[in-house]
């Protein structure tokens, strides 16, 4: 069911000094920036410069508001590994997979998410004590694409 990792979601407090940090000390290549407010982030996809497209990102995630899912995480955790994504080729199939498992599914239904794919979240007590994402990619959405969408100021 799962095909690869998709990319590891890390909650940070500033998108900007974040996004920085990871392209001067990492290297890594800023893909997209987009403010999702169904999930009340400011997001950022930043891909592993060596790797080819498509294989290895990291997400970053700013909250709107303190009291967003990401938001409540940053207070209680703070900064940090928020969520590992897995990539799937049908979502609905995996979710039913899922469910037939008896996993404890956060989205019953897939909702959108960066880079206009499909996402739905596992809950982390069914899933290892990892908040898991599992994610199927637009068409054409592996190609990195500067600022798609809705650009954070």
């Amino acid at each position: 069911m799962l095909t690869r990792i998709d990319h590891v979601g890390i909650a940070c407090r500033d998108l900007g000094e974040a996004v920085t940090r990871y392209q001067s000390v990492f290297g890594l290549i800023l893909v997209n920036q987009e403010i999702n407010e169904e999930q009340g982030v400011k997001e950022a996809m930043l891909q592993v410069a060596d790797a080819p497209a498509g294989t290895s990102y990291v997400q970053l995630l700013e909250p709107l508001h303190p009291d967003t899912p990401v938001g409540r995480f940053l207070a209680k955790r703070g900064p940090g590994l928020h969520h590992v994504a897995y990539q799937v080729a049908d979502i609905d199939a995996a979710l039913a997979a899922c469910r037939a498992a008896g996993l404890r599914l956060i989205d019953e239904q897939p909702r959108v998410g960066i880079r206009r794919s499909r996402v739905a979240f596992l809950h982390p007590g069914s899933s290892g004590g990892v908040l898991t994402e599992i994610v199927q990619p637009a068409v054409h959405s592996e190609e990195p694409v500067a600022a798609a969408g809705r650009e954070v100021q």
